[in-house]
């Protein structure tokens, strides 16, 4: 048999019979020595007597290697039923979880979809890494209604959580450089019945600035606020990043002011990326402005702001100033934000 048509049906069979094991979960009492002839000819009691579990060594490789390292398991000391059937499960859902990889190298997008869904369905809310091999598994579809079918169908099964859900999928898209997919899933939102959000929007923006469309991405934003929504501090450091990355200065200080006119309070990352775009386009005295108004509004600088500004200083010949924002440095080390400040952390 073909080795990817084996693989298809092992992971139909997969998902069905793990379907079938989460109803035992819930509606039949387990024991060890029915968990242990998983794999022969033993029924379920008050189950229909043809529904064997004979499938799941015939026709899944994957859960049937489950079951060989269940009933190893099964044999331990004295383990109670219900921690054992939870394990079993939990074995199942482990190299279930992985099947999008094997999917995405083929490129199958249906296949993949199949298998989201199902993960969707029976293990809840999926990992960053599940998004983006299904994006990857997209590669290479240009059919753009099948695409959009079936993250309606995504949608639907995540009701009411699907706007995180289809988030997550543009985002995915947009770190896999689909751009017009993600544009395409974002435009489509309305048919999916359901209201794009703020982070809906903020995500939009990034995957287009990311891309160099920043005239794109600052329409966009007029969009957003025509639409009612109410840009937050993530939405203008994302519009300052980009514009900063093509040189649009001047872009940058309309939102910079629009940003403090709207009551949005800027944080450290945005004067970071306004102190760096003017200090580096010689306007040392904007760049000097920024760092004076920071600190007025109690931010705490970061070394790296303080290390970017005195190199911007020296550069520009303001050598003695340099050495001043560098004492000033010094002297305060302890209270600044370093690295480990800025690392990320996983939501």
């Amino acid at each position: 048999m073909d080795p990817f048509l084996n693989f298809k049906i092992s992971m139909v069979a997969a998902s069905r019979c793990f379907y079938i094991l989460l109803r035992c979960k819930t509606t039949f009492i387990f024991s060890s020595s029915l968990v242990r002839g998983l794999g022969n000819r033993v029924s379920i009691p008050h189950y229909p007597p043809h529904n064997y579990f004979t499938c799941i060594r015939l026709f899944c490789p994957i859960v049937s290697k489950i079951v060989g390292n269940y009933n190893s398991l099964a044999t331990q000391a004295a383990p109670d039923d219900e921690g054992m059937a939870d394990e079993f499960l939990n074995q199942i859902l482990a190299t279930y979880r992985n099947a999008p990889n094997s999917t995405a190298e083929r490129n199958q997008i249906d296949l993949s979809f199949r298998i989201f869904k199902d993960l969707l369905v029976f293990h809840g809310p999926l990992t960053l890494t599940c998004y983006l091999k299904l994006a990857r598994s997209c590669a290479d579809t240009n059919d753009c209604t099948a695409l959009i079918r079936y993250v309606k169908q995504v949608s639907d099964l995540a009701f009411p959580n699907n706007m995180i859900v289809i988030n997550r999928i543009i985002f995915a898209f947009g770190e896999c450089r689909q751009i017009e997919k993600a544009l395409l899933v974002f435009n489509q939102i309305k048919g999916f019945g359901c209201k794009p959000n703020v982070i809906t929007y903020n995500t939009i923006l990034d995957i287009l600035g990311r891309a160099g469309r920043v005239d794109e991405m600052v329409l966009e934003f007029s969009s957003m606020k025509e639409a009612g929504f109410v840009p937050d501090f993530v939405t203008y450091n994302t519009l300052l990043n980009n514009l900063r990355r093509v040189g649009r200065l001047d872009m940058c200080l309309v939102f910079f002011r629009e940003m403090d006119d709207r009551g949005v309070e800027p944080d450290l990352l945005t004067y970071r990326e306004m102190i760096e775009a003017f200090g580096r386009s010689g306007n040392t005295g904007e760049a000097l402005r920024l760092f004076n108004d920071m600190k007025q509004r109690k931010i705490r600088p970061s070394i790296y702001i303080y290390r970017s500004l005195v190199d911007i200083l020296k550069k520009a010949g303001k050598v003695d100033l340099a050495m001043s924002i560098s004492q000033e440095m010094n002297s305060s080390t302890s209270d600044l934000f370093g690295s480990k400040d800025f690392k990320r952390k996983r939501r």
